[in-house]
Formats: C-alpha cells, structure tokens, sequence
C-alpha cells in the first residue's frame, strides 16, 4: 500500500486507534495505542517514548549500570520514528493498523543501541559491499493448557502442556487443539507473517514453524512479530506460550535457527554448481567469518542465563564451532542443494533471542570473513559433538558476556556503543541470577546440611 492508501485507511477504521510498538534490548515488544489523529500527526515526524525502554530489563527492574540512561538522566523521553513499511493489520484485533518504530536521537540520526537500527546498519555494511541478503528465522517453543493467572497462582510449577508425549511431526498431536493449531497459520498469514510451515516438535505441546524466507529487515520484523503474534492468539484460546530457550533439564530445548544467503543481480552467490559442496568460496569465507566470530558476539544469540542450559551435547543444540554440510549436530549447517535453496543455517541461534540482534550478529559475522577472506576449515562428518578442533562454545552468559565485552572484534562489527550498553545489561542478568536461591539448592542442601 501506498503511504496515502495506509493514512486512508487508518483515518477509516472505526476503532480510532492504533497500536504500535518499539523492540527493546531484550526482544520484547513495548509498545502502546494512540489516537488514528495523534498518529497522522506524527506520522512524517517522531513520537515521544519514555527512554526506560533501554534502561530496564525484561521485568520492568531499573539497571543500576547503564550508561545510557537511569535515576542519573532522570529518563526522559527519546525519539521514535514509525516506519510506515512495517504497516499491518491486526486480524484479532478487527484490523486495528499496527506499525513498527525505531529510536532516533536528537539530531534524527540513528541510536546506535536500537536493535532495528543496528540490523538497519548491517544491512547497510552488506550493500556497501556490493551484496543483498535473504533471510528466515525459525522458532520451536512450548504450548501449556493455562493462563497467566494459573501460571502465577502455580509459580511456574507442575504447568500442564497443550498435549502429553513425545509427538514430533505428528499429524494425530496437531488434530489436538486444532482450533489453536489452525488460527496460527491462518491468521499469521492475515498478518502477514507468511510461513512455509508448522508441525508438532519432540517434546509435550511444542511447535515448531518456518517463516517463509525474505529481505533482511522484513525477516526480523516477521520474527519479532510472530513471537509476540503466538502469545496473543494463544491467550484468546486458553494457551500460554513460551519461547523460552530450555523449559526443562529433561527435555530438548527450543531453537531459533536463522537461515540465510548473500545475492547479487537476483542470484545467490552462495550456491558454485562446481565448488566442493556446491559451495562458492565466498559462502566459504562468510562460514568461516561466523567460525571466527561467534565466540566473540555469542550473548547476541544465546542472550539469557537459561540460553546456556539449551547448548548441551545431545539435545539437537551445538556446543563445539564447527560447521558440516547437511549435519545437525554442527553450529552452522550448510544447505546447499540448489541455486535458489543454498544457504547456511546458524544453529546455535536460540528462541529466546531478539530477531534484529540475532540477525545482526550472523549477517555481521558472515561479512567480516568475506572483507578477511578467512579461510575455511574442513567441515565436520558424523557427529559435531566429538569435533573440539575450533573449541567449544562458552558454556554460561557470564563467560560469554566477558569474552565479548573484551572482544576487538564486537567493537569492530557493532560500534563500541552498543557492545558497551549490551554488555552492560548481560553483566545485570548474570547478577540477577546469582542471588537467586533455585529450587534445586533448596531440595539438594535444605534438609541434609
């Protein structure tokens, strides 16, 4: 649509209002509804949203270590340009229009810890180097039969799945709640977040779906948006869903693989019909810039305390740095069957992650083995789990969060204002978490002590 087709219909719609939203740090959706006039008005312009967007975590707790903003700046508000392309309508919500916003500073220019504004810089780091990229992320998460408020009233504990069992790809699991089942594909699509497909995962009530591959800033927003697009059908049908990236120690935790490919003039230049494995060598290099790299940006995909219980051997998740042609037990697994389908799937990128920074670190870190012409070691056969020749992954946020606070080249791919702020709300997380009494010091050492 046209920008005066999009004003026409927000001035039409009956409901008055509409709803946008900006991605904080976290992944998570901020957002609020104004007036269709409030908005018209500021449609060309900015909004005004409290800067706390940046200076609180995923529970609305104040960091008490930002630079950027706190008690100290007093958190005024900040700048947000809507981005009239990211305009849909809510199917659930009787076609209330939606929009996308980004942060801006002062001057106008971009604010450089704005996770859509730090994809925007990659993408523009990609065409200076002559490429465009194509893109897709998909998510595995868990479905439970209760509600926010049975969540609270249970603490978290002994929650009911949508359905019992072990049931991955299983079409008799889908008939289950079908109801549940069917509204995600068709009013995704009506939002249009289009998916290639959904099916039952391994593991009580988990799903798994595929966003159809696209530009790279319409794949995260499509991402970003569908995370928050399952919670909200699923609230309507009695379903509480979670995309966090390991619910328990005895089952396989979710995944949020990003799928990508460079083009150049309508071709994909990953694909070299006569390279070994039908891989160019700059598909080459851009693995070898993800190998070198991701040690060094790894909170940027694994970014929470729970990411860290996901990566362990033997549960579908990677722990080493390798990289194998068609091998899921690798970090980077190199599809590269046709012209138009070879890619590189990043593996280790889990459901709990933010699509823009997830999106960033992987497109960033794929480049910089192409500007370096790094070389790429062999790939991996049979299991990547024994393959410790490039290492291993940090095995907590802490550890990661320090290599990459330190890291050369996180300052080099993101600028150091956004590693400085980034890590700095890591460094909050793993301090939230070591004052916490868990349940299992409670049941290992309450009564034998």
């Amino acid at each position: 649509m046209s920008h005066e087709e999009i004003f026409a219909y927000v001035r039409s719609h009956e409901s008055g209002r509409v709803k946008v939203a900006v991605a904080d740090i976290d992944g998570v959706l901020r957002g609020k509804y104004i007036s269709s006039e409030k908005f018209l008005a500021s449609a060309n312009g900015d909004l005004g949203f409290c800067d706390v967007v940046f200076g609180w975590d995923m529970t609305d707790a104040a960091y008490d270590n930002s630079s950027y903003t706190g008690w100290h700046s007093g958190y005024p508000d900040a700048k947000v340009k809507l981005s009239l392309d990211s305009f849909r309508k809510i199917p659930w919500e009787n076609g209330t229009p939606f929009f996308l916003g980004e942060f801006i500073d002062a001057s106008g220019a971009a604010l450089s810890i704005c996770p859509r504004q730090l994809l925007r810089k990659i993408i523009g780091d990609l065409s200076n180097a002559g490429f465009e990229a194509k893109c897709a992320q998909e998510f595995e998460w868990f479905n439970f039969a209760e509600t926010p408020q049975t969540f609270a009233e249970k603490e978290g504990r002994h929650l009911t799945p949508l359905t019992p069992g072990m049931f991955g790809y299983s079409i008799l699991r889908s008939s289950v709640r079908n109801d549940f089942f069917s509204a995600l594909f068709d009013q995704m699509k009506q939002f249009d977040i289009h998916l290639e497909g959904l099916h039952t995962e391994t593991g009580p009530g988990v799903y798994e779906a595929a966003i159809t591959y696209s530009d790279v800033l319409l794949a995260a927003d499509n991402a970003i948006l569908f995370k928050t697009s399952v919670k909200e059908i699923a609230y309507k049908h009695g379903v509480l869903a979670t995309f966090m990236a390991k619910v328990s120690e005895n089952l396989p935790g979710c995944s949020g693989h990003v799928h990508q490919s460079l083009w150049k003039e309508n071709t994909n230049i990953f694909h070299d019909a006569s390279g070994k494995h039908q891989m160019s060598e700059l598909m080459n290099q851009y693995i070898a810039g993800q190998l070198y790299c991701l040690p060094h940006i790894l909170p940027m995909v694994a970014p929470t305390i729970n990411s860290y219980k996901r990566l362990v051997e033997g549960a579908w998740a990677p722990t080493t740095v390798t990289w194998g042609v068609d091998n899921r037990t690798v970090a980077l697994r190199a599809i590269t069957g046709g012209s138009k389908s070879c890619r590189l799937e990043t593996r280790v990128v889990g459901s709990d992650t933010n699509p823009y920074l997830a999106l960033s670190a992987c497109l960033a870190a794929g480049l910089y083995g192409i500007k370096n012409k790094l070389k790429l070691q062999d790939a991996t056969s049979g299991n990547g789990y024994r393959d410790e020749s490039n290492g291993r992954f940090p095995k907590s946020l802490e550890e990661a969060n320090q290599n990459m606070k330190k890291s050369s080249v996180a300052k080099e791919l993101f600028g150091e204002t956004f590693v400085t702020h980034f890590t700095q709300t890591r460094d909050w997380e793993v301090r939230q978490f070591a004052k916490v009494v868990t349940d299992w010091e409670t049941k290992r050492y309450f009564e034998i002590i």
